[in-house]
């Protein structure tokens, strides 16, 4: 048996690799019954890097995806952890069904487009605890071939205080990876922004160890 281990960004994926000791292999990386890749942000990437590595490992027999994801409400403290019971695609509306969790609650909303505050308190009456861009992709992909997934993310953001804009998106590749030039003309331009961008960065250092735990958790149980 093979378990697949999926996050969208490097970021996401380095505290994994190093606490599994996972090795590369070409654009995976490999241990003891595990496979780990990294999609790139977004649906689409999400969709196509997921079916590219089922069809590449034909034994894996389960998802797991982890990461980071963005909460919905200033009360949600950063470093939450979120298992969805289900995740929508806001594009087509359809509706994904995660393995049964104890701790699972919620909806994970999964969007290409960064959500405007005043658009939160519709999806929050739905039910909707956070925000990611890439888990109903993968689910879909899962449920197609039907391989059981589970979901593990963890706040590093909220939606609801801006922290996170369209400008500070766009600092990163669709890889993840961030981008050298966005940054320096980001900081040119917002000399004042950088204990904002150090907030971030700590928020988003804790949510990838956490949710790497928690994926390595899902793992072994």
């Amino acid at each position: 048996m093979t378990v697949a281990l999926i996050c969208a960004m490097p970021m996401e994926l380095k505290p994994l690799v190093k606490k599994l000791k996972l090795t590369k292999d070409g654009p995976r990386r490999v241990g003891d019954g595990v496979v780990a890749i990294y999609t790139g942000m977004g649906t689409d990437l999400a969709t196509k890097s997921t079916a590219a590595l089922l069809d590449a490992v034909p034994d894996i027999e389960r998802v797991i995806v982890f990461g980071i994801t963005g909460a919905v409400t200033n009360e949600t403290p950063i470093g939450a952890m979120v298992i969805p019971a289900k995740v929508v695609n806001s594009e087509t509306g359809a509706v994904f069904t995660p393995s049964p969790h104890p701790d699972a609650h919620g909806t994970m909303w999964t969007t290409n487009v960064i959500t405007p505050a005043h658009e939160l308190p519709a999806l929050i009456a739905q039910g909707i605890v956070s925000l990611d861009m890439e888990t109903a992709a993968i689910a879909e992909v899962c449920e197609a071939r039907n391989i059981p997934w589970s979901a593990f993310r963890t706040i590093s953001d909220r939606a609801s205080d801006g922290s996170v804009d369209e400008e500070i998106f766009k600092l990163s590749n669709q890889d993840g990876s961030p981008n050298p030039g966005r940054v320096i003309r980001y900081f040119a331009k917002h000399p004042g922004a950088i204990p904002r961008m150090i907030k971030l960065g700590r928020g988003a250092f804790l949510a990838t160890n956490k949710a790497a735990d928690a994926a390595i958790a899902a793992l072994r149980a």
